[in-house]
């Protein structure tokens, strides 16, 4: 028991474990993140409705989309941007990992007579011989990537865009860093039962490294016969990290937003969205 609290309380080097496949495709806990997705009230899994309209309206009208135009929406879960993105006419692909978002995604898009390409793959190693005028990354899974799969990402983006063309990513500010602290707790059938149909207890321990600006949230699961962790790793940026990166994968920022609808950049709120052209 000893050696177990050792190893639930111990602190990673940045980055070392990544298990987010063990979080989205164990059929219980997709079961969960799928319900937290399509719950219009929720920001747990995706944002909530009304935010995620006028996020697709902001981008139709910025991006002037219309028909012809070919948009890559990486990380699309169950499909709330492409199934409106869509509705414009472009020609609209998504991409996830999760069965059961997609699933979901493509009933809904044949309930709608809507034309989408849905494929199921992990992101990060997705080949394509396709040109895209539009990728997006929303929601902040580019903060849950390590600095290697980001820079490894931001070049195939570069690779799969056509002459001119851009990405549209969201990310966690410096500002959002500072109001996390480090903290530890436990709890019986942590989360409401999410991570297990069967009992377990949870411990989450929260990790905070002021040097490279990253937040881990440790959740080590104890089932009966088994235990596990799950580690949630966010990276936090400023525009001054974030435009450095995109700049060894070949883009320049366009535009600063200070949330992905399109807000005016301040630099005062816990978001960084942008876009960024091909250079």
């Amino acid at each position: 028991m000893y050696k177990q609290l050792i190893k639930i309380n111990s602190k990673p080097a940045p980055f070392e474990f990544n298990t987010t496949s063990d979080l989205w495709t164990d059929p219980h806990r997709a079961k969960q993140m799928l319900a937290f997705h399509l719950d219009k009230e929720s920001d747990i899994a995706s944002r909530r409705h009304s935010k995620i309209t006028a996020t697709v309206s902001w981008m139709i009208d910025y991006f002037n989309l219309s028909s012809g135009m070919k948009i890559c929406d990486f990380g699309c879960g169950p499909g709330l941007y492409t199934s409106e993105l869509a509705k414009t006419g472009a020609d609209v692909t998504g991409i996830d990992f999760s069965v059961s978002s997609l699933n979901y995604a493509r009933e809904f898009a044949l309930k709608e007579n809507l034309s989408i390409t849905y494929i199921e793959a992990d992101y990060l190693h997705f080949e394509s011989s396709e040109q895209f005028d539009l990728i997006s990354l929303i929601y902040y899974d580019y903060c849950a990537l390590g600095p290697e799969h980001r820079i490894r990402l931001l070049k195939k983006f570069n690779r799969f865009l056509k002459p001119g063309g851009k990405i549209i990513l969201d990310v966690f500010s410096l500002h959002a860093f500072h109001q996390r602290e480090p903290s530890s707790s436990y709890e019986k059938n942590q989360l409401n039962g999410f991570w297990s149909d069967s009992d377990y207890f949870g411990f989450l321990n929260v990790f905070k490294y002021d040097e490279e600006k990253i937040i881990l949230d440790k959740h080590s699961i104890i089932e009966q016969n088994q235990m596990y962790t799950i580690c949630n790793w966010i990276q936090y940026f400023s525009v001054e990290s974030l435009t450095t990166e995109l700049l060894e994968a070949g883009f320049r920022i366009e535009h600063l937003m200070d949330d992905i609808s399109g807000k005016k950049y301040t630099g005062t709120t816990t978001d960084i969205a942008v876009i960024a052209c091909k250079s």
